[in-house]
């Protein structure tokens, strides 16, 4: 689960930096630039709950 978390961390950060460059018209930044954020807090999110779930000494959900 750290792995996909770390995973959508940087993909996130890659669709914000692709939208800000490739795409001309304001709308469509702020599309992509919105759920590019969306993909890191889901990243964010998951990478929290592993690490929770350590320090309590579960294992983490497969």
């Amino acid at each position: 689960m750290r792995a996909i978390g770390s995973v959508l961390l940087i993909s996130g950060w890659g669709i914000v930096v692709a939208a800000l460059v490739l795409l001309a018209r304001l709308g469509q930044r702020y599309a992509f630039v919105t759920a590019g954020l969306g993909v890191e807090v889901l990243g964010l999110v998951l990478l929290a709950r592993s690490y929770r779930a350590l320090e309590v000494g579960e294992r983490p959900p497969q």
